[in-house]
């Protein structure tokens, strides 16, 4: 892949990206689906007013296109005011940055609003190029949150793999432990209750 020929662009809706072209890269074949990651998905949390610079998501979403100006990856990206809707709490973070001086808010975000479910964040499809253009979109994050002078750049709920390549290109992990309920084939309610060890 020529890199000299790939250009790197933000979009600040999901209107302004072709819903084709993303939803190709963020469920291509051979990479399980996720329906999270659909441009629809995304689009209505936008067009809702859900995730909008109004409630303090301001979409920032990364486009690497190659030489033809076909998508080759993207990234769901917002710069976000406050730490509302991802399921992560860094309030204390936030609290003690701020005691010490330094401002937390804004921040750069790699996420589906108000999902907290683990998946891709780098969307590429699978291929010979897939490494490169991972990094160049963790490179683009990084290079929008420091030329806008954000305190940090944020990847939640990051499928095992991109999370190791995260912490491969220095970033910090923060492990966290979320439940999970698992229907096993109840009928009813009253099935489950029947299932539990105590009254």
């Amino acid at each position: 892949m020529d890199d000299t020929a790939l250009k790197l662009s933000f979009a600040s809706a999901m209107a302004e990206v072709d819903p084709e072209e993303w939803n190709a890269v963020a469920n291509p074949t051979g990479v399980r689906f996720d329906p999270f990651l659909k441009w629809e998905f995304l689009d209505a949390l936008e067009t809702s007013g859900a995730a909008t610079p109004n409630t303090g998501w301001m979409p920032r979403h990364i486009l690497i296109r190659d030489g033809t100006g076909r998508l080759k990856a993207a990234m769901p990206l917002y710069g976000k005011s406050h730490s509302r809707g991802e399921f992560v709490f860094d309030h204390s973070w936030a609290d003690a940055f701020e005691r010490a001086g330094g401002t937390y808010y804004p921040k750069l975000l790699g996420a589906v609003p108000f999902t907290p479910v683990t998946g891709r964040r780098l969307l590429v499809r699978p291929g010979p190029d897939q490494i490169r253009l991972q990094t160049a979109l963790l490179s683009g994050a990084i290079q929008l949150a420091e030329q806008n002078e954000l305190s940090s750049l944020h990847i939640n709920f990051a499928s095992p793999e991109e999370a190791g390549m995260l912490s491969e290109t220095g970033l910090l992990l923060r492990t966290d432990q979320q439940f999970h309920w698992q229907n096993r084939d109840y009928g009813s309610f009253d099935d489950f209750l029947a299932d539990l060890s105590s009254s």
